[in-house]
């Protein structure tokens, strides 16, 4: 009997390492106009070997862009930089098989937190293991509103 509040305090660190994570992820994105964002960081958050990938729109057809997190970076960093951006995340599904989880994770993307309308949102499709004791990303497909339709909510 002693051994079932350890399993559950274990899983509910578990959880909360995660979310850190993931929290992390949407943060170091964000920031306003003029923001240098923390790269170094964005990076740490990714398995050796991890990768990016977007479902893109184009006319009727629907492309996959492959990335890594350094493409990422220096694709997307110099707007997210110059224009300001803030992701946050407004929902969640998360499925655990021992150290390995899949989470969608619905957002929403602003130019300035106050904006009252998200000018996208999407579904953030993240794969994540432990990897020296740490939750690591292992891969990351997005797709948007303009993709996709209406997100999951």
């Amino acid at each position: 009997m002693w051994l079932l509040p350890a399993i559950a305090l274990a899983q509910a660190a578990s959880t909360t390492e995660l979310d850190a994570t993931l929290k992390d992820l949407y943060a170091v994105i964000s920031g306003g106009a003029g923001v240098k964002r923390d790269w170094e960081k964005f990076h740490g958050l990714f398995a050796e070997g991890a990768q990016m990938r977007a479902l893109v729109k184009s006319g009727d057809k629907t492309r996959l862009v492959l990335l890594t997190p350094g493409d990422y970076v220096k694709r997307a960093g110099p707007m997210l930089e110059k224009d300001g951006f803030f992701e946050t995340e407004v929902d969640r599904k998360t499925n655990t098989y021992g150290e390995l989880v899949s989470v969608f994770s619905t957002y929403e993307s602003r130019r300035d937190p106050k904006d009252e309308k998200p000018f996208d949102r999407g579904v953030n499709a993240v794969v994540l293991t432990r990897v020296e004791g740490k939750w690591k990303i292992v891969s990351l497909t997005w797709t948007n509103e303009a993709a996709a339709g209406k997100p999951p909510l």
